[in-house]
């Protein structure tokens, strides 16, 4: 198991390096930075040291050394922070557009996700993968850019200085240090499966919020709210163990570090301190006076002991540093390994060498078609239609039998196990799905609004429709004059789904936007549900006009609004078992009939 994560995170890595290497110039710039950042740190202990052995004795101080030295500081300092903000600047941009890059490209393979996998996903585990995830991983991320590189440049450098100033107190250290990147890894690898489990909990806990909000109407309905609120405790209370167990092991960290290297400064202070007692007899006013050259002579003074326990301190900084980092990177992986795995579920068939086509007539003929979702579940069987241009075929059937799934198979939302659906005489998996998909208008009863205003909706099929085009649509929908009485007419802005928006309203909106279209192809879903009955009538006027002359299919519990079908199609348990005209299926007093008279029979 811990070999398989141990992939996992590698794998993931590499998938994220492949990311940055898009932004090589500012990563090199970036290193750059950091290189003169750390150097420039690590000189000032340096003049320091050298100032504190420029102060002998009362009476005995070189202020002239001591200006120089701490006009050089000033400028080191300056100099320091100019670089470290550049850096900061580079680390900040190759990090969100890593991050703008993942997110686009997961955001663009949830257009290409056959609805399949749509079906069975949580709309919310989804969502919070795109913004949740990729929000915790651009943290690890950006932490990760900050402080690795020069925590990693300032190891090398401190130990570079130490080793020319002390080798002695030097091995002191990295026979000490040690101990802390044990501890660092030790908790580091008992923490990676919390924080997968913790990320997996938040989407679990987004999916719920957002099942609950898009469903509050019903909840408050059949008054589910303390159920509502005892599921969202359970998965609230699982999120707050799970993170604060993940928090607790990982916050370990630092404390653990920090005792090892402050057992570090002790040791470098005490074998210092017993180095610069030993050479006390052997420093001279010459000695003190050449500074550096003390060191060169292999002697230490008070002014190159503060440098070196300065040093000591740097150079265990970093793996305080680095420790967190290494938890916060744990915590990225983990959620760059969620994102990824959307990125990677497979996609829709890529169909961009098939030929496009054109405006369709609108000839079918379905050939032995059998579909079903679960293999061990058939829903459809050997079904066989023959549909001539311009056509109005309806489709009915008790709740179940399929009809959804037809137009599913129609759309090439689904593809179908067996047979072929052709268009105009070519298998509609010949050809490209969205130039096939242009040729169709479609209206659910589930409709479908976008943020925005009530022309941009409408105007969805076709943005360059005028003015004048998109109020004779919304005419012929009966949709002008409730549009006409909001508080901005066409530019009113509605909200998510339609905001407060009748759902009657959300469909003549649909309506209107298929009569703005006018497509050769149309797809009525139980279209005018949530109409009332007086209005209903009109629009069924509205598309009697509008099918004459394309090929039309109709879904409909209301046999009411299919009279004048051209061919009925009557379903059951995936089979057509009825097929013909209004009235030859009334005089077979078969299924259709019952269910004509189960409508009518007042």
């Amino acid at each position: 198991m811990a070999k398989q994560k141990k992939k996992l995170d590698v794998a993931t890595l590499k998938k994220v390096l492949r990311y940055i290497k898009r932004h090589l110039p500012l990563l090199a710039i970036s290193i750059l930075l950091a290189t003169v950042t750390v150097a420039l740190t690590l000189y000032l202990p340096i003049l320091f040291g050298t100032a504190i052995d420029s102060i002998v004795a009362p009476g005995r101080v070189d202020f002239a050394v001591i200006a120089n030295l701490l006009l050089q500081a000033g400028v080191v300092i300056a100099l320091t922070a100019a670089a470290q903000w550049l850096m900061n600047v580079c680390n900040n941009r190759i990090t969100y557009h890593v991050v703008r890059d993942i997110r686009a490209d997961a955001f663009r393979k949830i257009q290409k996700l056959p609805l399949s996998y749509l079906d069975t996903k949580s709309t919310g585990d989804l969502l919070s993968r795109v913004t949740a995830d990729a929000e915790q991983f651009s943290d690890g991320l950006l932490m990760g850019f900050t402080q690795l590189f020069t925590g990693v440049l300032t190891i090398l450098g401190t130990l570079f200085f130490m080793l020319s100033l002390s080798w002695q107190i030097a091995l002191v250290v990295v026979l000490v240090t040690p101990l802390s990147l044990v501890v660092a890894a030790f908790i580091a690898s008992r923490t990676h499966s919390m924080f997968q489990l913790q990320s997996k909990t938040r989407g679990e806990q987004t999916a719920f919020v957002e099942e609950m909000l898009t469903g509050q109407k019903v909840v408050r309905a059949f008054c589910h709210e303390d159920a509502a609120m005892e599921k969202f405790d359970e998965i609230n209370g699982r999120l707050t163990a799970c993170s604060l167990k993940a928090i607790f092991f990982s916050s370990l960290t630092n404390p653990c570090t920090r005792f090892v290297n402050s057992v570090v400064y002790a040791a470098v202070a005490l074998v210092g301190a017993l180095t610069v007692i030993s050479h006390n007899e052997l420093y001279s006013a010459a000695g003190i006076a050449a500074g550096i050259g003390a060191v060169s002579g292999k002697l230490l003074t008070v002014g190159l002991l503060s440098s070196l326990l300065a040093y000591a301190n740097q150079y265990t900084k970093p793996f305080n540093e680095i420790s967190g980092v290494v938890t916060e990177l744990q915590n990225a992986l983990a959620c760059a390994a969620r994102l990824f795995e959307l990125m990677e579920a497979p996609a829709e068939s890529d169909d961009s060498a098939l030929p496009e086509m054109g405006k369709a007539e609108g000839a079918y003929a379905l050939n032995d078609v059998s579909f079903s979702y679960v293999p061990e579940k058939p829903l459809i069987r050997g079904l066989n239609l023959t549909v001539k241009p311009g056509q109005r075929i309806a489709i009915v059937g008790p709740t179940g039998c399929g009809k959804t799934t037809m137009i599913n198979l129609l759309m090439r939302f689904y593809d179908v196990k067996d047979g072929s659906i052709a268009l105009d005489g070519q298998d509609i998996r010949g050809v490209t799905r969205h130039s096939m998909r242009k040729n169709y208008g479609m209206v659910l009863q589930e409709t479908w609004l976008k943020a925005g205003t009530i022309r941009e909706n409408i105007t969805m099929g076709r943005p360059d429709a005028t003015d004048e085009e998109v109020i004779a649509a919304a005419k012929a929908a009966h949709a002008h004059s409730f549009i006409r009485r909001l508080p901005n007419g066409y530019d009113t802005v509605i909200g998510e789904d339609g905001g407060m928006l009748s759902a009657g309203q959300k469909q003549l909106l649909c309506i209107t936007r298929i009569m703005l279209c006018l497509p050769p192809l149309l797809i009525l879903d139980e279209a005018t549900s949530s109409i009332d009955t007086r209005t209903e009538q009109k629009i069924q006027s509205a598309f009697a006009k509008l099918m004459k002359g394309r090929t039309s299919f109709i879904v409909a519990h209301r046999l009411s609004t299919i009279r004048e079908a051209d061919i009925i199609l009557v379903m059951k348990d995936g089979n057509i078992i009825e097929q013909g005209d209004h009235d030859t299926l009334l005089q077979k007093g078969g299924f259709y009939a019952d269910l004509w008279n189960s409508q009518f029979e007042d």
